[in-house]
């Protein structure tokens, strides 16, 4: 049962620091546009999208500036927090 739990442990940190890397990607190409080799561009546009979007519309038209990307991260890493915290602690 400990390696379960410490497989989730881990599957949870990549995919938080997985999808905090792919925003800040997000975040970079729309400062400065480029095209990313191997379709890495539209890849990180696909992850991000869903994400961001519900967010975007939720939010107020801030005079051009776009915050979903900043509360996306804080919402990612809370949730990466109460799921680390609600699973039960493994034996060491």
């Amino acid at each position: 049962m400990a390696i379960v739990i410490v497989f989730l442990e881990a599957f949870i940190n990549v995919l938080a620091q997985a999808l905090t890397f792919a925003i800040f990607v997000r975040v970079l190409l729309s400062w400065v546009p480029m095209r990313l080799p191997w379709g890495l561009g539209e890849f990180v546009w696909s992850v991000t999208e869903p994400i961001l979007a519900p967010i975007r519309r939720a939010l107020p038209f801030m005079g051009g500036i776009d915050f979903s990307p900043l509360l996306a991260l804080l919402a990612i890493q809370g949730v990466a927090t109460v799921l680390l915290r609600i699973l039960p602690p493994t034996l060491q």
